[in-house]
């Protein structure tokens, strides 16, 4: 049984317990991206696993007739092994989420898999357009080139301001100029895209800076929060009639999934209580 402070964020083990979840968040009028637990796999076998269950997955989401769709990691699904088998596993779950009428987002790893990211999510936006998305971390230097060239691709960007700890040289590491930056390309986004803009965002600050720039820019936007992570202000946003998309994990590896949070950045072990305790 997974423990309590497990169980907030992580929406059980199995497909039909994340399904169920889904299911009662879309009753508050929340979507839910789900993501099966799973990350750096060096053999390729276990990385055409989670490819194959992730297409069981969209199987099962588009029967369901549930609001959901999923993000993959890229060292889940190959990048560990090779940026080629990367990509064929990535492309080949897209393929499938247009079949069926779906939605794939990938999540964005350290910053030394983030050319070979976007550099399959260009490819593939272009091949299944609309069918796909792409998560951007503000907190990288790199951010507002990367962003230029994505602005025109036919797909989703979801906006974050980054988790992993990476060097000063390549990175904002206070937390004002990461802040910065994040309004920074928040207003890019609004003012050059009228679709496909994601606020992955728990600050209120944020969250209101990209209502007023929706209103500015008549432009459509979501806003996408963790499971387990400010769930009134889900379910507030939803009542508004904003698009909220909550982020979901599920599988039997979340103990790994626990300690690699923590291991990355140390802050993140005092968000998690934080979340737990309600503050």
């Amino acid at each position: 049984m997974i423990p309590p402070i497990a169980s907030r964020f992580v929406a059980g083990e199995s497909v039909p317990a994340a399904l169920d979840h889904t299911r009662a968040a879309n009753e508050d009028g929340v979507a839910v991206i789900l993501n099966l637990l799973g990350e750096h796999y060096d053999d390729p076998a276990d990385a055409r696993a989670d490819t194959d269950a992730y297409l069981q997955l969209l199987d099962d989401i588009a029967d369901s007739g549930l609001d959901a769709c999923v993000s993959v990691k890229p060292s889940q699904i190959g990048m560990d092994v090779s940026a080629d088998l990367f990509e064929e596993h990535y492309r080949a779950i897209v393929a499938r989420a247009d079949e069926v009428d779906a939605f794939v987002w990938c999540d964005m790893e350290d910053a030394d898999t983030t050319d070979d990211t976007l550099d399959a999510f260009e490819s593939i936006a272009a091949d299944y357009p609309w069918s796909v998305g792409q998560c951007i971390q503000s907190n990288l230097k790199r951010t507002a080139d990367d962003l230029e060239r994505l602005v025109d691709v036919p797909g989703k960007l979801r906006l974050v301001k980054g988790a992993y700890d990476e060097p000063s040289s390549i990175a904002y590491t206070d937390k004002a100029d990461v802040d910065e930056a994040y309004r920074d390309d928040l207003q890019f986004l609004f003012e050059r895209r009228d679709r496909g803009i994601a606020v992955g965002s728990h600050d209120p600050e944020m969250i209101s800076l990209a209502d007023r720039l929706a209103r500015e820019y008549e432009a459509d936007y979501e806003v996408q929060m963790l499971m387990g992570v400010r769930e009134d202000a889900q379910r507030d946003l939803a009542a508004q009639g904003v698009d909220v998309y909550q982020y979901a994990p599920y599988g039997d590896k979340w103990l790994s999934y626990f300690y690699r949070r923590v291991r990355e950045r140390k802050e993140n072990l005092t968000f998690a209580a934080r979340a737990v305790l309600g503050r």
